[in-house]
């Protein structure tokens, strides 16, 4: 099996962080060696590797094949998926997180920088519900990518249409989803506004006609570079491909014909 590996952004030589007044600052003790288990069209893992480019984390990727799960990956992980994060700790055996949501908030309250979620504790649960609104989205965008005939893909369409409606409603004046800071909410729907840069290649499907900050904040979030970073630099070719394999009907010269 073969495994590829990248270098992440950010300083090998971060230390552990402590608290001060919601900031992290590094301490005197060097921190863990982090290694982010990947897929390259994996969205999940997307969130992951932006929070750790924004809190300058070092870190090592290394990919793995999911249609072919090697031994030493299934024994790791609990559930077959990705991210996964590796931390090495000094005289034992790594230790390991699952789920990106665990992962994210993970390097949040250990790594230096700015923490990427509020520190008031409603305006905390508020953003984790959109996290979460931010994964729905992700299986919607699923079901659009396999549609193989014209009515399961603008059913499709305007679902996610309705979701970004949504999201229009609570966003800020920007650039970011909650004003002038970066945040989780803006990592988590990097990658689930990454994917219409492909689609917008393959059919007018207008699904933010009628959503202009989520447009704007898209074009932001799409210039930011812990997000740029986040995707091999083939990812377009990846996805494109993935449709292909798939049958999708998103690849259809029509796809962008309403009905």
């Amino acid at each position: 099996m073969k495994l590829d590996y990248d270098t992440g952004s950010g300083s090998r030589t971060d230390a552990r962080p402590r608290h001060e007044d919601g900031v992290m600052t590094p301490s005197t003790i060097e921190a863990p060696t982090l290694t982010l288990v990947s897929h390259p069209l994996c969205p999940y893992v997307q969130r992951a590797a932006i929070v750790l480019a924004e809190k300058g984390a070092g870190f090592e990727k290394r990919y793995v094949d999911l249609a072919k799960r090697p031994s030493w990956f299934e024994a790791l992980s609990p559930l077959g998926k990705v991210p996964l994060l590796m931390v090495a700790r000094d005289g034992a055996d790594d230790a390991v997180l699952f789920e990106s949501a665990v992962i994210c908030e993970y390097l949040d309250e250990t790594q230096p920088g700015r923490t990427l979620l509020p520190r008031d504790a409603l305006e905390r649960a508020q953003h984790r519900g959109w996290i979460e609104f931010g994964s729905s989205i992700l299986a919607e965008i699923w079901k659009l990518e396999i549609a193989t005939d014209a009515p399961a893909y603008h059913a499709q369409r305007k679902t996610l249409a309705e979701r970004f409606a949504t999201v229009e409603r609570v966003l800020s004046a920007g650039p970011w989803f909650a004003g002038r800071e970066f945040g989780m909410v803006d990592a988590v729907f990097a990658p689930v506004l990454r994917y219409f840069d492909v689609f917008d290649e393959l059919a007018d499907h207008q699904v933010f006609a009628d959503t202009p900050r989520v447009s704007a904040w898209r074009h932001a979030l799409a210039a930011r570079p812990s997000v740029i970073g986040a995707v091999p630099a083939d990812y377009a070719q990846r996805l494109r491909a993935f449709l292909h394999e798939r049958g999708a009907y998103l690849l259809r010269e029509d796809a962008g014909t309403r009905t």
